[in-house]
């Protein structure tokens, strides 16, 4: 069997690291902006972040899935961590992908979902702090 070919379904040195030992892991009560999204195979994974002078000042991560998702959520949230809301708007699957050095063969639609769950709690931020702006007014 081609070595590389096994390599592409297993979790590499950092992404094991991650899922063994996830940062950021559990939920924030009153967080300022919170997303829950189901993949396409029906696994979740809910972020929630804080933010302070206009940076995420925490982000936590909760999954029901497999190893990579729980890679993916613990290497996302620290990604985010002291980003604008605009820089960690900006974050794709494959800067997530990057960071971790790959995921397996199979699994590429976790760091799509993971990303797409911290967007939607930043929307989640943006549309809170834009009510509490005009209901001050």
């Amino acid at each position: 069997m081609d070595e590389q070919v096994g390599k592409k379904h297993v979790l590499n040195n950092i992404a094991v690291e991650h899922a063994e030992n996830p940062r950021n892991l559990g939920n924030t009560p009153n967080a300022d902006g919170f997303s829950q999204e189901v993949g396409e195979e029906g696994d979740s994974m809910a972020i929630w972040v804080n933010v302070k002078d206009s940076r995420i000042d925490r982000a936590t991560f909760w999954t029901d899935g497999c190893g990579a998702y729980i890679a993916c959520g613990s290497m996302l949230t620290e990604l985010a961590k002291s980003q604008t809301i605009e820089e960690a708007s900006r974050i794709e699957p494959q800067d997530l992908i990057n960071a971790l050095e790959g995921l397996p063969d199979g699994h590429l639609h976790v760091a799509n979902l993971a990303v797409h769950t911290l967007r939607e709690a930043l929307k989640d931020y943006q549309l809170t702090r834009n009510y509490l702006n005009k209901a001050v007014q």
